[in-house]
Formats: C-alpha cells, sequence, structure tokens
C-alpha cells in the first residue's frame, strides 16, 4: 500500500478526464485551444534566434495537438533552447508553482511555442493545459471532476494530489543518482553484486518534507498524483476492459479503441516528428494516441512488445502498458530520478514477455 510519486502517469488520467468530457459533448478534438483559453489566441511561435524572434500561428493549437503533444509547448527542464530557459523563468515549471491553473496557463501562453501547432512531436506541459481545459469544460476544479467521474468510481482511494496526513507514513521516498555515479554503477547494486561498488543513489525527495505531503491549488494534469500500485492497476483494468471496471463505466468502448490509434499525422512514429529530445518510451516504431504512446512496429521499437500496445511512464522511473492483443496490463512503480537512470522498463518488458507461453 506505499503511495508513489507517479508524476507523468497523471497524464493518462488527465486524458480519460478530458475524453468524458468529449463524450459529454463539450468540445471536438480539431477545436482551436484559444476557444475555451483565449490566451492562446495571440500566442507566437519562436523561429529559432533569440526570443523575441517570433512569427504568427499559421494553424491555431487544438485540443488534438494537446493530447499527442505537437502542441508547440514545451517543457523548462529540458534545458536546450532559450523557449525553455523562458519557462523557467516565468515559474512555469512543476513541482513548486503556486497559486492556480488558471493563472499558470495565462503565464504559459504569454510565451513563445517552440515551433509551429503539429508540427514536431515535443514532450511539454500539454496535458496540464488539458487540466485546465477539463475545469474549463466542466466548471470543477481539476481534483474535484477526477475525483468524482475517475478516482471514485474505480476505487482510487489513495490516488490524489497530495497524501493526507493520516497516510504520510506510506508515502515513499525518492532517489537519484549520485554525481558521477553510472548506470552501470546502480544495476550491479540492484542486482546485488558482490563487487564493490560507489554508494550509486542519494535521497532525493524524503517522503517526510515532500511537498506532496502539503495540499495545493494548482492541480497539475501533467504530473501531479500520487498513488499506489493497486490504485493505478485498476485505472489501467478499466483501459483493458475498453472503458468500464466493476460495473463502473468510465468512457465508451469505441471513445478507448480511438485513444489508443496513432494520431501523428500520416501515421508517422515519433522519431519522424521532429528532433524530440525527452520521452518515456523509444521514439523509432513508436507513435501516439490520445494521451498515451502506441506501438506501431514492435521490430523498430527493437523491444519485445505488440502492436497496438499503449503506455507511458513517469520521471521516477514508473511505467504502465496496456497490451489488448495480449489481454494483459503491467504497472511497474519505484521512486528513482530521472527515468533514464537504469533500463528497468526494457527488462522488465523481457522478463513479463518471456512468461507469455500459452
Amino acid at each position: 500500500d506505499t503511495i508513489v510519486r507517479i508524476y507523468s502517469m497523471t497524464k493518462a488520467v488527465t486524458t480519460v478526464a478530458a475524453m468524458i468530457c468529449y463524450e459529454q459533448g463539450c468540445f471536438q478534438l480539431d477545436d482551436p485551444v484559444a476557444r475555451y483559453l483565449p490566451a492562446f489566441a495571440d500566442t507566437p511561435v519562436w523561429r529559432g534566434g533569440a526570443l523575441d524572434d517570433v512569427e504568427s500561428q499559421t494553424s491555431p493549437m487544438t485540443v488534438r495537438h494537446l493530447m499527442t503533444h505537437t502542441s508547440g509547448l514545451t517543457y523548462g527542464f529540458m534545458q536546450t533552447n532559450v523557449v525553455d530557459a523562458a519557462y523557467r523563468a516565468a515559474g512555469i515549471e512543476f513541482p513548486g508553482a503556486g497559486g492556480t491553473l488558471a493563472e499558470w496557463v495565462d503565464r504559459l501562453a504569454a510565451l513563445p511555442l517552440i515551433c509551429q501547432p503539429g508540427a514536431q512531436w515535443n514532450y511539454s506541459v500539454s496535458s496540464d493545459v488539458l487540466g485546465r481545459l477539463v475545469e474549463v469544460w466542466s466548471g470543477q476544479p481539476l481534483d474535484v471532476f477526477l475525483q468524482a467521474n475517475i478516482l471514485a468510481p474505480l476505487a482510487m482511494r489513495d490516488t490524489g494530489f497530495h497524501v493526507a496526513p493520516a497516510n504520510h507514513g506510506r508515502l515513499a521516498a525518492c532517489y537519484a543518482p549520485t554525481s558521477g555515479a553510472s548506470m552501470a554503477n546502480v544495476g550491479a547494486r540492484a542486482k546485488g553484486s558482490a563487487t564493490p561498488r560507489p554508494p550509486g543513489l542519494k535521497l532525493q525527495e524524503a517522503s517526510a518534507v515532500s511537498r506532496f505531503r502539503a495540499p495545493t491549488t494548482l492541480f497539475s494534469g501533467g504530473g501531479g498524483l500520487t498513488g499506489t500500485i493497486t490504485d493505478y492497476g485498476r485505472f489501467c483494468q478499466m483501459l483493458l476492459n475498453r472503458g468500464e471496471l466493476d460495473g463502473a463505466r468510465i468512457l465508451g468502448r469505441k471513445t478507448v479503441e480511438f485513444m489508443r490509434l496513432n494520431q501523428l499525422p500520416d501515421n508517422r512514429d515519433m522519431a519522424a516528428m521532429g528532433q524530440p529530445v525527452w520521452s518515456e518510451t523509444s521514439y523509432e516504431g513508436i507513435g501516439f494516441g490520445l494521451g498515451f504512446s502506441v506501438v506501431l512496429d514492435p521490430a523498430a521499437a527493437k523491444a519485445a512488445c505488440s502492436a497496438g500496445e499503449y503506455a507511458w511512464g513517469g520521471a521516477a522511473s514508473t511505467a504502465f502498458w496496456v497490451d489488448p492483443m495480449e489481454d494483459i496490463g503491467v504497472v511497474f512503480l519505484t521512486q528513482l530520478m530521472p527515468s533514464s537512470t537504469y533500463p528497468i522498463r526494457r527488462e522488465l518488458r523481457a522478463l513479463v514477455y518471456q512468461g507469455l507461453i500459452d
């Protein structure tokens, strides 16, 4: 019953919330985001020079762009260009930002996009903007909407944007490599090597001082949830069941089937959609649906998997995938930052799929 930071595995939950609104007729996927969040109407597009070297959007950012990370938004932590730096300077990054999603969106919309909407796949704060849209469409704060429409119906009792005081003792600590520690060192310790190795890991966030112990007013739809493996397992089982679990219907069957289709233009994979610098999966042979990566070609992906499998992960090395072909869902939770520290996901896939013999 350990509670962990699921970080970007929040994105799938937020996208399901948005698709609940879609089924209620609140929007169409190709609606301009600015129709609901007017601050994005005049957001400029960076042309590659100084921060003020910008042009107008040639076509508007849409809700579909947000769900597929082709919106032109970015993450400041990637530190690859002046727009990333502007995100950090403006306090766009999570965690630690105060205020509300509405205030945060206004700050974000004042900064340039890194590319024209729809032109590239780029991991970003798109799901946080999507969370704000859920608030606009529903008229409720994101935490209230998730609780009423997903968490309570699925009996995900320990999932939320903060850990209640009664559960503080169940919150895991989070770790990171020490300076100079290599992936091999971490792996050797994980496998119980008797060979002397450098310590390898340090405490990244102690549970006693975690920001997740305190309530928040800024509900990050891209990375703000904590929860247990039981809770997220129920979420994945609902997806595997095509929208239903234990009599609770969250989404329609055809909606879930549509979400797990590749939504990138011309059925391209992420490798063909620009030069992504961060992802919770590989790029080759992997497309992107509505809220998840989608396997297009297992051979190109160079991993044991099935075509049509959909997945994502979180910054603390957590991961999930749902494989409709094999009728399995997998949830893996640990607390090791960043997710590129050790290739546990690839090793886990090999272990899971080598065990399928019937």
